[in-house]
């Protein structure tokens, strides 16, 4: 029997009078809150915080922490996420106190030195992808679809062409037609054919002159290189739209092939991904975007530019779309990307993908005894399983992900994409070794085992972590997210 210690929150712990830091008498004359405030303002209740100790505090957090499962506690196969190992260097390059301290309203002459790492980035990037330019203000993956949207709906408008349609694959995220909906478009779906591919010839049927873009991920999230990528370029230049590429699974190719010379006219990148910067709980994440030349008056200002006296801010730009940030990006994360493409070089980046490539199919060659796999063929960064063999027998997709938790592993992305029944998709990165993935390899196949001989172990998993199966349905129409006082939460 499992006996589940609960955490207790950070509301029901400590006692009254104690103090978790010493204040030094205040050096300005001090008032009654009454003659400072009207009264309108002030509470008529004290504030109900806690009163506790440093060491409780951080006892605290630090039982919380190992409550949490990340790259640097175990196995994190979640599909289209790249949930690689974050080099620490890269941490101690960010927390330079000329990095870390800088501050966005800085004038250019002060800020020389992120100003040239931000543009020896944009160089880095823009050979990587093939592109003109790139932009760090988009401050992740989905923001930097919606900014090459609004990008792609500035250069149609520039030419007095009001396109209304994109047209997105039936496997893509589900982030790209809701990036292409907020940018004003209407989204059509393209089927996918029987190799888990764009399927060209409903590609070309669609392709009219209402279309502005096609959105596509190469290799797709299926885990396959789209191999008519140059005949559906060719296509939907000839019918006068935009290609846009979904950087979210460069990771399988970067170093071997380049967006651009594809065809692609804009990208957005992941650096919280390909780029090995931490994400999820660990972000903020970046998402870079990049084009060819004809696009780039419709960049975000200002871009980085040198010049006879140094770097600066580049701000004349008359068809941008103007900013879509604050201020420039996520800039931590930009110098931890950075260091990570300096330190790797371009044979490393290079052997990164190939890595990711050869781990994604020894899994899958493994894996397919015990689960289907709808499209059986060789797969790049990630593949994509299906629980149907299981389901048969009581046994979802979500049970075997949350099955896996009782063997320290986390859990494939599940039900994506849409298009393949009871989806298991797993990416297992270039970061991990041959053991660790016989170990995910074998609780996958006991699992599998399970499913036909015990399959109430698995509908009732997870039984070893400190939470159990929840209420799913309860939790998203009844949340509790605010404790109410009385020790519990409403």
């Amino acid at each position: 029997m499992v006996v589940r210690k609960e955490q207790p929150l950070l509301f029901e712990l400590g006692a009254p009078g104690r103090r978790g830091c010493s204040l030094p008498p205040p050096d300005v004359p001090v008032k009654p809150l009454e003659e400072l405030l009207p009264a309108r303002l002030r509470r008529g209740l004290p504030l109900a915080l806690p009163e506790l100790s440093e060491g409780e505090l951080v006892r605290h957090y630090t039982a919380l922490s190992t409550r949490n499962h990340g790259v640097d506690s175990g196995f994190y196969p979640l599909g289209s996420c790249t949930m690689k190992y974050n080099p620490k260097v890269n941490e101690e390059l960010a927390r330079l106190p000329g990095f870390a301290f800088l501050h966005p309203c800085q004038p250019e002459e002060s800020v020389q030195g992120a100003l040239e790492l931000l543009y020896r980035a944009e160089a880095c990037l823009a050979e990587i992808t093939g592109m003109k330019r790139v932009t760090f203000q988009p401050a992740a993956g989905a923001h930097g679809e919606l900014t090459g949207m609004l990008i792609v709906r500035a250069y149609h408008r520039s030419r007095n062409d009001h396109r209304k349609t994109v047209l997105v694959p039936d496997s893509a995220h589900g982030t790209n037609p809701a990036s292409a909906a907020m940018a004003g478009f209407e989204v059509k779906e393209i089927p996918s054919d029987e190799r888990g591919l764009v399927d060209l010839k409903a590609l070309r049927a669609a392709l009219d002159g209402d279309v502005a873009a096609l959105m596509l991920t190469n290799p797709n999230t299926l885990g396959f290189f789209e191999e008519d990528i140059l005949e559906i370029a060719e296509a939907v230049h000839e019918a006068g739209g935009l290609l846009y590429y979904d950087g979210a699974n460069l990771n399988a190719i970067m170093g071997h092939a380049r967006p651009g010379d594809m065809g692609f006219d804009l990208v957005h990148l992941n650096l919280h991904k390909t780029f090995a910067t931490p994400h999820g709980g660990g972000g903020p994440g970046s998402g870079p975007v990049g084009v060819r030349e004809h696009l780039v008056p419709f960049l975000p200002v200002p871009l980085v530019e040198r010049g006879e006296k140094g770097y600066y801010w580049k701000e004349d730009l008359p068809l941008s779309i103007g900013r879509v940030h604050g201020f420039y990006g996520n800039f931590a994360v930009v110098v931890k990307a950075y260091a990570y493409i300096m330190m790797m070089g371009a044979e490393g980046l290079r052997q990164a993908a190939a890595d990711a490539v050869l781990n994604a199919n020894y899994l899958m060659e493994r894996l397919k005894k015990s689960y289907d796999l709808p499209y059986d063929r060789r797969c790049k960064h990630e593949f994509v399983l299906s629980a149907r063999r299981q389901k048969k027998m009581g046994v979802t997709a979500r049970d075997i992900a949350k099955a896996l938790l009782d063997y320290g592993f986390h859990p494939p992305t599940v039900y994506f994409p849409l298009i393949v029944e009871e989806a298991l998709m797993v990416e297992p990165t270039e970061t991990e070794s041959k053991a660790t993935l016989d170990r995910f390899a074998e609780a996958m196949e006991e699992i599998a085992r399970l499913a036909e001989e015990d399959p109430k172990r698995l509908t009732s998993a997870p039984h070893t972590t400190p939470v159990g199966r929840l209420d799913e349905v309860r939790a998203a129409r009844h949340p509790r997210v605010c404790w109410d006082g009385d020790g519990g939460s409403s």
